[in-house]
Formats: C-alpha cells, sequence, structure tokens
C-alpha cells in the first residue's frame, strides 16, 4: 500500500539524520497500524534491525529503507539477498535474547520503504517482504 505524507520536518544535513528521520517516521507509522513497538535499532554484532514490532502474537522485524528517488531501483530493490540474511541472523540472536525459540514463536520480516522529498514521502509497507 503506497501513500503519500507531509512531514514538517526540513531537509537532513547528513545521512545519520535522515535515517534518524525516516526511522522515527516509520516506527510512528506502525503505531498507528495498532502495532506496538518492541525495539529500535537492535544490534548485535550480527548485524541490525531498525525496528521491532508485535503484532498481537508476531514479532515482526522490520527493515527501513529511504531513497530520494527511483533510480536504481528505488529503496525496495536496496535490500540485498545478503541484508536478508544478516537481518535474519539477527532476528534468530533477538529472540534467543528474549528466552524464545525461533522455530517456535511466530515471525515474519517487513519492509518500510520510503521514497521521494524526505519532507513529503512515499511510504510502501511491504508485509512478509521476505
Amino acid at each position: 500500500m503506497a501513500r503519500s505524507l507531509k512531514l514538517p520536518w526540513t531537509k537532513p544535513i547528513n545521512t545519520k539524520k535522515t535515517g534518524d528521520i525516516t526511522e522515527r517516521y516509520a516506527g510512528d507509522y506502525l503505531v498507528a497500524q495498532g502495532l506496538i513497538i518492541a525495539e529500535k535499532n537492535f544490534t548485535c554484532r550480527l548485524g541490525e534491525i531498525d525496528i521491532i514490532v508485535k503484532d498481537a502474537d508476531t514479532y515482526v522485524f522490520v527493515e527501513v529503507k529511504y531513497r530520494a528517488s527511483m533510480s536504481f531501483g528505488g529503496a525496495i530493490s536496496a535490500i540485498s539477498v545478503k541484508k536478508q540474511q544478516k537481518i535474519r541472523k539477527t532476528a534468530a540472536f533477538y529472540l534467543q535474547q528474549c528466552g524464545l525459540n525461533e522455530y517456535n514463536t511466530s515471525c515474519r520480516f517487513d519492509v518500510i520503504a520510503l521514497q521521494g522529498n524526505i519532507n513529503n514521502l512515499d511510504i510502501t509497507w511491504l508485509k512478509n517482504a521476505f
């Protein structure tokens, strides 16, 4: 589902600030959809997961990608197979840290793709993206 949304922020100065803004926006969007944030920017030696939310009894591991334009395939195509593997391994580690078993715990991997001007983003939420 893609929609255009206006944001009250000015253009960020650097990539870190852009990432912080887009991840905050994605988190706000997911909460508005009824999901509950469990963790943001979970990091371990295996990798990082941008946002972890609960959708009822399902853990949802969300990768947030932003691209200013559709050049080179846009935000969705920026998530490589290698990146997907890192996210899966990091998710398994997260579940283990929570005392959960990755084989018996309901989970999925979503992507929030943000594109366009940082002040007027198009958002696409791909459930079960990989």
